[in-house]
């Protein structure tokens, strides 16, 4: 994500939240976009509004909580890290500098709807060879706003590869306003095109994953404003290999990853390996896997390294995924994590794009290319996120913040969601949400007719 200043940028350990003179003196005139700015490209009125807002056919929970929305962007830095494209190919050494790791944070706070609201700003990679497109995502979120009161779970994301923090603003609001702080984490990749350097992000996914959740575990839990005792992960795609292990899933030691990796910088975070332990995080009580990466022919983890994953997963998953594939990824790790309670939502006919948001801006939708990293062809962009965000809900308030009645939303459902029925629907509201229970198969929170095209299994831990 990129912001129209960096103004806010500031070092983790000078950052208070409690500082309410520096908050009112930062200047929020740079956040504000003039209206007519925004609506001059108007394409689709969904573009238009923060994807953090769902349609009046969302499923219940996945409407925006209470809480307003505050942002802001952390700086850290993560001392004497392997630089693994420097690798001296004499000797093999591998050099260790100061990284840099760019987080942006959303938050409850305190706002009103007059103060100003702006746009995220990103790049993706665009079809070689052509320069990286831009976009603009508007926001929800105030920048700097003073935050609520309380101490709140943490939820750290990884976004996928090549992707941008501006794609996961609709996850990080709608959680934030639900009493979630939600740090997205800038993974600065290598070009989408430039393979050669795909070591570069194995190795950086985990390490900045578990680095960030233990940093803001200790800085923001000491601030008073995280929970480090609840923690969550969440990634897509190459996060969601990322999230899978540091959730607790062993590197395989002898697979192409750790074994292929320069100066063996991975070896000693694998199964078996002096940094194992560090390489997980510490009081994690929930991950979420959107389109995972990880598997195929020669899986990240090997024979078992899922089976050592035991706090609770969420995997989503369309089975037309042609980048991962779904049969040896996400239905894979589904069947391989024996220890964990878990569950696999899966999006029939649905591609690779279900977890990148929001629907396509309009500087990405004059090329195909541009156009995919957002749309799915099959299904519409809000639905899936509306989808995605009541089912995210739901497993997050059970397993993070212990809310037992959400079970009613996640288990003894009817797999199939073409299958549910309510019997004696009463008339109106026609847009009521299904209560669950006894006689009542449709999908508890979905609307009549609105439950269609979806798996969802569960398996309890062994």
């Amino acid at each position: 994500m990129r912001t129209l200043s960096t103004a806010a940028k500031r070092s983790i350990t000078t950052f208070s939240f409690f500082a309410a003179s520096i908050f009112a003196a930062l200047s929020l005139a740079s956040w504000a976009i003039p209206v007519a700015r925004a609506a001059a490209p108007a394409i689709d009125p969904a573009v238009l509004q923060p994807a953090s807002q769902v349609g009046v056919d969302a499923p219940e929970l996945a409407r925006l909580g209470a809480a307003g929305v505050g942002y802001r962007v952390l700086e850290l830095v993560h001392a004497q890290q392997p630089d693994v494209l420097a690798t001296d190919r004499t000797t093999g050494a591998v050099p260790l500098h100061d990284r840099p790791v760019t987080v942006d944070l959303w938050y409850p706070a305190n706002t009103t709807p007059t103060m100003p609201r702006g746009f995220y700003e990103g790049m993706l990679s665009s079809e070689p060879p052509l320069p990286r497109a831009a976009f603009r995502v508007p926001a929800l979120a105030v920048k700097d706003a003073v935050p609520a009161s309380g101490a709140y779970p943490l939820v750290v994301v990884s976004h996928g590869y090549g992707n941008d923090t501006a794609a996961f603003s609709w996850l990080g609001e709608n959680l934030a306003s639900k009493g979630y702080v939600v740090a997205a984490i800038r993974h600065v990749d290598p070009d989408y095109s430039d393979r050669a350097q795909f070591a570069w992000v194995l190795l950086r996914r985990p390490l900045d994953t578990v680095f960030v959740a233990r940093e803001l575990q200790a800085s923001l839990g000491k601030a008073g404003l995280v929970d480090p005792s609840r923690t969550a992960l969440v990634g897509y795609s190459m996060g969601g290999y990322a999230v899978l292990t540091a959730g607790g899933a062993t590197l395989d030691p002898a697979g192409q990853i750790v074994a292929q990796m320069p100066g063996q910088a991975l070896t000693q975070y694998a199964r078996g390996g002096a940094q194992r332990d560090w390489l997980t995080v510490p009081n994690l009580k929930a991950v979420v896997a959107l389109a995972p990466a990880g598997g195929g022919a020669a899986p990240a983890w090997g024979n078992g390294g899922l089976a050592d994953l035991t706090a609770p997963l969420f995997l989503i998953s369309g089975n037309q995924d042609r980048t991962v594939n779904y049969e040896t990824g996400a239905k894979t790790f589904f069947e391989g994590a024996v220890h964990a309670p878990r569950f696999l939502l899966t999006y029939r006919e649905g591609g690779h794009a279900i977890g990148m948001g929001p629907a396509a801006p309009p500087e990405m939708r004059s090329r195909l290319w541009d156009l995919d990293w957002f749309e799915d062809p099959v299904w519409r962009k809000d639905r899936i996120l509306a989808i995605n965000l009541h089912f995210i809900t739901a497993f997050l308030d059970r397993y993070v913040k212990g809310d037992a009645s959400r079970d009613a939303y996640l288990r003894g459902l009817t797999p199939e969601s073409d299958s549910g029925r309510w019997p004696g629907k009463p008339a109106a509201p026609y847009d009521a949400p299904s209560p669950g229970g006894e006689g009542i198969s449709l999908w508890k929170g979905f609307q009549d007719r609105h439950a269609a095209g979806l798996q969802l299994e569960y398996r309890e831990a062994r």
